[in-house]
Order: C-alpha cells, then structure tokens, then sequence
C-alpha cells in the first residue's frame, strides 16, 4: 500500500499535535499551512509546507494557500477513475487521504461584546470549507475530519486496518457537510442582520437554524403521525434536551411536550417547589420547606388531572418525596438529581420515565440562565419568531389601583401566582394561596369562562377559595371576571391591566372589596 499523506490546517488545535504525531508514527506524509505546520515542526515532526507542496506561495495576508488545484485535485480525484488518476499524474498531483481541518472561529467572534463588522468579515473562512467540501464530496478516498472529537476513532482504524472503513468515511463526511451548513448558516444570520455601515437589525433577513436529532420517536402526537426530538447545536444549561435518562421507558412526543413545560416551571422557583402537568398545563403548584410537602400541596390541586401526569422537582428527590409520588401513575418524574432511596423505591416501578436535569448555573432564576432567547411557532409555509417570555417581574414593579392594599402574605401569594400563570394556557386564570395552586383555568376562548372553571376545579378538589388570591395572564376586559372570582371568594388579583375600561374593573374591585395590582406586562401562551 502506497504511503498516505495527511494535510492538517485548524484554527482549534485541540489535540492536533498528538493526532499528528500518531499519523507520523504510521508512516502518513503530513502537509500543513501557517500556525498549524510550526506547531508541528516546532514539536519535531517532518512537514511539508503547503506553498512547498503546491510551488505557489500564500498570499494575501494568507487568504489564498489552500485554492490551487494540487490541493482540490488531491482531495477530489477518484482514484477509481483511471482518466482522474492519469489527469492527477500528468500534472503532478498527489493524493490525499486524510484531512483534518476545522475552521475560523466566525461564531466565537461575533459572539465577543463589540465586534465589529470587520472583525466578523475576517473570520469568515474560504479555503477551509472548499477543502471540507472536496474532501467530504469523495468521501469514498478521503477522510475528513473536522473536530477533534473524531481523532481517536480514526487512528485506531489506520492502526488495525492501515486505513479507515467506508461506514467512518460516510460519518465523517456527513459530519464535515453538516459543520459547513451550521458554518454558513451562522454568517448568513449575522451577516442578513446588518447592513454595510454596521447597523443592527434585530431579526436577520433570513433566519437559518441548525438542530441536531437527538432521537427518533415511536410517534407524534397521535399515533398515525410520525416524530423525532432534535436539539439546539449549543442547548443551554438546564434546558430539558440535556436531561439524562436514568429509568424507564422510551419517552414519546407528548411526554417530551409536557415534560418541558413542567420543566420551565418548576425552575423559576427558588424554594422547594413541585410542579404537575397534564396536557402542557400545570395542574397543581406548590412550594413548600420540602419536596415531599411541596408534591403533597400541588396535588391537592387537582388529583384527579394529576393521574398519569408529569411531576417535576427543583431539588432532590429524596425517599420521602418518592414514596408520595410512588402511590401515583406517573408518566415522568424530572429533578436536578434523585437519592439512592428514592431510585431504589422507583425500581418496582419500571416504567415510569426518570429524568435527571441540572439546573441552571447561578441558581434557579430562569430569567438568568437557561432559558431560550426566542420562540418560534410553525405557521403554514412560515414561522414566526419572537423573542421569548422572559420577563421577571418585581414586587416593587407592580401598581396598585385599588382602595385597599394587598397584605405582606397577599403579596408573596400575587408574585407565586403570577409565576405559575405565565405557564398556563391562555385564557389564564389561577388560584392561589399559601404557597400552592388553588383551581387553574386553562385554554378557554373567554376569561370569564377560565374563571369558572378554576373555581369548579377547586370546588372538586375540595379547596376553599374564601381569601385566595388570583393570577389573570391578560386584563380582564368587562368587570364580569372580577366578579366571578369575587364570588369565588377572591381578596385579591394580579393582572396586567391596560383595559379600556380598566377603570370600570378597579371600580368592581373596589365594590366587591378585592385587591388589585397592575403588572404593566401580560403573559400569553397560545
């Protein structure tokens, strides 16, 4: 077998001089440019100069090195084809086999505070996509390497086979086709977002996004519809798709959709909290000294939704919690981490999904760490984008419009209360006292009717509303909602306000003797 020969060109150098000394050691040619070709000429190692091996020098402040047909023609000749082989003789081209190359940091540097447009334009790459391309296009004789997560598994190929398999070949070079879709894909958004003199637009002209699938799914939503779960190429810490799966069966579509929303929820909290979900609406919230007493609250809510629901926790859950949960049919059950004993307790129960989740860094205020910075929602042939619902409301941010003021406690229920109707389906209405989830009203086409059916709910469960206090997600827009919650038995309601008839509202409140204070922001969540 002929010798092989190896260009190495990276920005990253993460474990490229030991990669190199490997391929030395088996006898592969190494050719190199600029940093990459000292690094391995300062550590000993015999290479050869790309402008050497192309007699053509860099140039351009080494923006031209790598585009010469010696290189391209080394990386894209078929050597199954006799006519590119002969073609590739005539003109004294050598082959090469082996590639590894990843490119300028564009993404690292448009990410830095202050980058200029100028700075961004210089970090753009040419000659190592086009390598990447050629190399990744024949990858039937070429290895293409573009991270150095993928090192290892080569050399130990050309170690035991004196080459590389066709099933690593192929990887690689999806690989390598995929890195320079997620390459261009993030010029073409910082670049479709500015204009020639810098100017910044918030939403780029177009809006390229790349996901990486994590798994295929049994099904969608419904059986007879196909799925699969992808995730960010960079997820935040403390975003669901970093969960780790440490009991239970496969996850569908549907526990993924609710596990998320049990997931946001539970960790905007900063006490012991536990949340419930059925049908992407939490159905029971509470917080609590304990997790243990914190599940015992949220399902007082509504125990009868909370079958076969999904339960997250932002602390451990601990033996005491898991024997609480452990008399329920749970779909999944997610925390930062689980004790010995409550794994142990989980045991007899196979399939209840387990999902372990960090939180994120800095503690567990969503409005800080791991939270999305925009949502989207498929729409037909389109999508619409927004930034996402982050906003962090403050006591001292909220208005109050009527006669009589909330009570210190009322307050601290008003803020709980608002946290968990920022996660309930529009039209919003919660119930809320001593820390937990009285009656939730959900997804109605009118707020009155959300209204009454909180109230139904806590009726059910058997929950006294007489002194509650109440979340509404948008203004109430006649003074019959405040009514109905009034009725319940409410002292108290926390809305956006904004109405047009606002005034007639705080009138209401003021008649029926509730408290009322202002947010100046709603929370809808179609």
């Amino acid at each position: 077998m002929s010798q092989l020969t190896a260009l190495i060109s990276v920005s990253d150098k993460t474990g490229i001089l030991e990669f190199a000394k490997a391929l030395h050691a088996l006898n592969v040619r190494l050719l190199s440019t600029g940093g990459t070709a000292k690094l391995l000429a300062d550590a000993g190692l015999p290479v050869t100069e790309v402008a050497d091996h192309t007699g053509f020098p860099e140039m351009l402040d080494g923006r031209v090195k790598t585009l010469h047909p010696k290189v391209h023609g080394g990386l894209l000749a078929r050597r199954d084809f006799p006519e590119h082989m002969a073609a590739a003789a005539q003109h004294g081209i050598t082959m090469i086999d082996i590639l590894a190359v990843n490119l300028y940091p564009f993404e690292a540097t448009v990410a830095k505070p202050g980058c200029t447009l100028e700075d961004a334009i210089e970090n753009i790459d040419i000659g190592g996509p086009a390598m990447v391309r050629s190399a990744a296009k024949n990858w039937k004789d070429v290895t293409v390497l573009t991270d150095a997560s993928q090192y290892a598994a080569v050399l130990e190929e050309l170690k035991s086979a004196g080459k590389t398999s066709d099933k690593t070949r192929f990887a690689c070079s999806v690989a390598a086709f995929n890195r320079i879709a997620q390459y261009d894909a993030a010029i073409s958004n910082y670049l479709s977002a500015r204009t020639e003199d810098g100017a910044l637009s918030e939403y780029p002209g177009q809006m390229n996004s790349s996901f990486i699938k994590v798994q295929d799914l049994r099904y969608g939503e419904n059986s007879h519809q196909t799925a699969a779960l992808y995730r960010d190429l960079h997820p935040a810490p403390g975003s669901l798709v970093t969960a780790k799966q440490v009991q239970g069966k496969e996850l569908s579509y549907n526990n993924i959709a609710d596990s998320d929303a049990a997931w946001e929820c539970v960790k905007s909290f900063d006490a012991p909290a536990c949340v419930i979900v059925k049908h992407a609406n939490p159905c029971g919230v509470a917080v609590a000294a304990t997790p243990a007493e914190a599940y015992a609250k949220a399902l007082k809510t509504d125990p009868t939704s909370a079958f076969g629901g999904i339960i997250a926790f932002n602390r451990e859950v601990d033996g005491a919690a898991a024997a609480h949960v452990a008399k329920q049919f749970v779909e999944v059950l997610m925390a930062p981490s689980f004790s010995a004993e409550a794994l142990e307790i989980f045991k007899a129960k196979v399939n209840v999904r387990l999902l372990q989740i960090d939180l994120p860094p800095g503690g567990a205020t969503p409005w800080q760490q791991g939270r999305n910075l925009t949502d989207s929602k498929r729409i037909g042939s389109g999508i619409l984008l927004q930034s996402a619902d982050n906003h962090f409301l403050k006591k001292e941010d909220l208005k109050i419009v009527t006669t009589l003021q909330p009570s210190a406690q009322q307050l601290d229920d008003l803020m709980f209360a608002w946290t968990v109707a920022q996660y309930v389906k529009s039209n919003a209405i919660v119930f809320c006292g001593g820390g937990m989830t009285l009656g939730v009203g959900a997804g109605q086409m009118s707020r009155v009717d959300s209204t009454k059916i909180a109230a139904i709910k806590a009726a059910n469960a058997g929950l006294e509303l007489k002194g509650s206090v109440v979340a509404s997600d948008a203004f109430f827009p006649f003074r019959d909602g405040l009514d109905v919650l009034a009725d319940a038995g409410a002292t108290c309601v926390i809305q956006p306000g904004g109405s047009m008839r606002d005034e007639e509202v705080i009138a209401a409140a003021n008649e029926r003797g509730v408290a009322m204070v202002f947010t100046g922001v709603r929370h809808f969540r179609h």
